[in-house]
């Protein structure tokens, strides 16, 4: 099974969705971490500020932060291999790079008889 590596720049938080203002590209990269995590993938997620240790023990984006510095996170690795800088994954990128089917991210709503999602089958 591939293992996927995110390193990010430095956040407040683990995750970045904490504060005044959500980014909905972070609130998007929580919820598919998870959602890959409960379904067995295996990714770390590692924020500059929250283990900088890893970042320099990584010798590979230790070499990326001192050539292009913080500006060239996040990165993404896929196997020990940086796959994406500069930008987070997008759902497609993240099935491909795993080597998941397409709609693995999607979520699947169960709708009544009735054809939409309301008991009734009115909305």
């Amino acid at each position: 099974m591939k293992k996927m590596i995110i390193f990010e720049p430095a956040m407040c938080c683990s995750t970045g969705v904490c504060g005044p203002s959500v980014d909905p590209e972070l609130l998007r990269i929580s919820g598919v971490i998870n959602n890959l995590k409960n379904k067995g993938i295996i990714i770390e997620r590692h924020n500059l500020s929250g283990n900088p240790q890893i970042f320099i023990e990584n010798k590979e984006i230790n070499r990326i932060l001192n050539e292009e510095g913080a500006e060239a996170l996040p990165v993404t690795m896929v196997d020990g291999i940086v796959v994406k800088k500069k930008a987070y994954p997008t759902d497609q990128e993240f099935c491909k790079l795993m080597g998941l089917p397409e709609d693995f991210l999607r979520a699947t709503v169960r709708r009544a008889s009735g054809g939409c999602c309301c008991k009734s089958g009115r909305c």
